[in-house]
């Protein structure tokens, strides 16, 4: 079913009024102003030499068949030397020409190859010309965005971040359009995979021209990431869209909290700090493991695969290697848990702390780290974090050791090292960001997550596994409401229709449907992972977790009248207007006749 285009931009004037940016419609003209600033002189010149001969041509006398003079007109002249500088050759005509004749246009004829070489040599450097090829890119992608009649998303940066974001999209089915300065990720998005044309722009995130070739103006535009590694790009976009499209969502990254206050200052941006994040997430590793394990894995995506579930480490002594940003965020949330941190870094930190370089050994001696509990890894060197590692199992084995990864290209190696948490920053950004963009109601029930149990979240995991296996199954919402719901709507505005009744098979009532209901919301409220005894009412909005098959058996429940009542009363009812009044109109067999 289409959907309603949604409502132009509106644009405001000068006094008090906000204009809001359009889709550039100039790299067309930016195009042609760069070949005719390129080519015009060997255009000149091959008008100019064509000129000159078929004005020379028509001057030089020649004689008819009588043999009397004779000179060409100049349409004659202007053919001949058509056929001619195109080396396509009649021959002489209207008469054969005199010796003068076939002088001049011998002349003409190597004038005119040297006029075309020159031309054909400057069009294959244009073609090569950087400007030339960038305002031919431009112009594409903005004709690719111009018609895009569906809600995208623009992401600034496509790095590890950005593409790791891009693939959960592309799988939810969500359009996206990507702006980075490397011509080599752009490249990337043609070989990708994606299910549908994804356009990207190469070019400066911090220029609003190459924000609007990306689709920022766009009426469909629905939401900005800024993902990229610089935090002073980040902030100009979240600046420029603040300031050109105020109403759309904004999420944005950063490791500072300066920047991160100079965003907040630009209406009201979803800011994340990964190692704010990766500390919260182990905060809660700390306390319940299951849940961590839960939030992880909800947080990958569709396919994603459960990770083991670890565990929680004796309180006691952490060591925190690197105590920069992400050194002094995690150990102040190790303090806020009541754990005693020692700090390694070769500038004096917070005491107790370790003053050196973390890659030294004699350095980590004095950490002692065969009486502590755990170890951050935190350096910004991932050949030092895992020496740092190393180290620690060779001198812990039980050490609960938490690293963090710097380069995409070292994954395997933290893999092998088989670390029990893990900070890769461009991951936790793009999967905070999946969170929070695929659908409302998987961050609303991962903000909710830390407040349950242990025991409650490996419940949840062990029904996740029924249902979908060690791999994760697509995430999808279901609104009880007329438009989204209309053949089920009537059924429970009666009351009655229980959550058990919505998870049968259309089919056959008698089984159940695998799919996980993870949260109901009913207004603000939120009940996680409710039970099938829940009675449904108008307006709910349910998030489960399941396979698509499953996905479309709910749908039939939602569209085709007569299966809720089916599933709540095991009666079948008659889903065509004739058929139920004929049912109505006709006696049941064992009825007494009326008299």
């Amino acid at each position: 079913m289409e959907t309603a285009p949604p409502p132009p931009v509106t644009t405001r004037g000068r006094r008090g009024r906000r204009r809001a940016p359009v889709v550039p419609r100039a790299e067309g003209s930016a195009t042609v102003f760069v070949v005719l600033r390129r080519m015009r002189a060997p255009l000149i010149t091959l008008i100019t030499i064509f000129a000159v001969s078929v004005l020379g041509l028509s001057l030089v006398p020649g004689v008819d068949a009588q043999g009397q003079p004779a000179r060409l007109s100049l349409f004659d002249a202007f053919y001949v030397m058509s056929y001619t500088a195109t080396t396509i050759g009649f021959g002489e005509i209207p008469y054969s020409f005199s010796y003068a004749q076939r002088m001049w246009v011998t002349g003409t004829i190597y004038l005119t190859v040297i006029g075309w070489a020159y031309a054909i040599g400057s069009l294959l450097s244009l073609v090569q010309d950087r400007a030339f090829r960038q305002a031919l890119t431009l112009r594409h992608v903005s004709r690719k965005v111009t018609r895009l009649r569906e809600p995208f998303l623009l992401v600034a940066g496509y790095g590890q971040a950005g593409e790791t974001l891009g693939e959960a999209l592309d799988a939810l089915g969500r359009r996206f359009t990507v702006v980075d300065i490397s011509e080599t990720r752009i490249d990337t998005l043609e070989i990708a995979g994606h299910r549908a044309d994804v356009p990207g722009v190469v070019g400066d995130a911090r220029d609003p021209h190459v924000l609007g070739v990306a689709g920022l103006g766009h009426p469909y535009c629905e939401g900005v990431l800024a993902l990229t590694g610089d935090d002073e790009a980040n902030l100009a976009v979240a600046m420029a869209a603040a300031l050109l499209r105020p109403e759309l969502p904004l999420v944005t990254r950063t490791t500072s909290a300066t920047v991160a206050e100079r965003m907040a200052r630009f209406g009201a941006p979803t800011i994340v700090n990964p190692f704010d994040r990766f500390g919260d997430h182990l905060r809660l590793a700390l306390r319940t493991p299951a849940s961590y394990q839960l939030m992880t894995w909800l947080e990958s995506g569709p396919g994603a695969e459960l990770t083991p579930r670890g565990t929680a480490p004796a309180p006691g002594r952490w060591v925190v290697c690197g105590y920069g940003r992400f050194g002094r965020h995690f150990a102040a949330d190790l303090r806020a848990e009541g754990l005693e941190v020692t700090t390694v870094d070769p500038s004096p930190a917070e005491e107790p702390s370790v003053v050196g370089d973390a890659a030294d050994p004699d350095v980590i001696g004095r950490a002692d780290l065969a009486t502590a509990v755990g170890l951050v890894a935190g350096t910004d060197n991932d050949t030092t974090n895992l020496s740092l590692v190393a180290e620690a199992r060779r001198t812990n084995p039980g050490l609960f050791v938490a690293a963090r990864q710097n380069q995409p290209a070292d994954a395997a190696l933290f893999a092998a090292m088989d670390v029990d948490a893990l900070l890769v920053p461009t991951e936790v950004v793009a999967h905070d960001a999946y969170a929070r963009l695929s659908t409302p109601l998987l961050w609303r029930f991962l903000r909710e997550l830390p407040r349950q149990s242990d025991e409650w979240s490996a419940g949840v995991v062990d029904r996740l596994l029924d249902a979908c296996g060690r791999h994760l199954e697509a995430l999808w919402k279901v609104r009880l409401t007329p438009e989204d719901a209309p053949a089920l709507h009537p059924r429970l505005s009666r009351g009655g229709f229980r959550l058990a009744d919505l998870l049968r098979d259309p089919a056959d009532r008698d089984q159940t449907l695998l799919a996980v209901p993870l949260l109901v919301l009913r207004g603000d409220e939120a009940t996680m992972a409710p039970g099938t005894d829940l009675v449904l009412e108008p307006g709910d909005e349910l998030l489960f977790a399941g396979r698509a098959a499953v996905h479309r058996e709910v749908e039939a429940t939602l569209f085709i009248d007569g299966v809720a009542d089916y599933l709540a009363t095991g009666q079948r009812v008659p889903s065509s207007w004739i058929w139920r009044r004929l049912s109505r109109s006709t006696p049941a067999p064992d009825a007494p006749a009326a008299t």
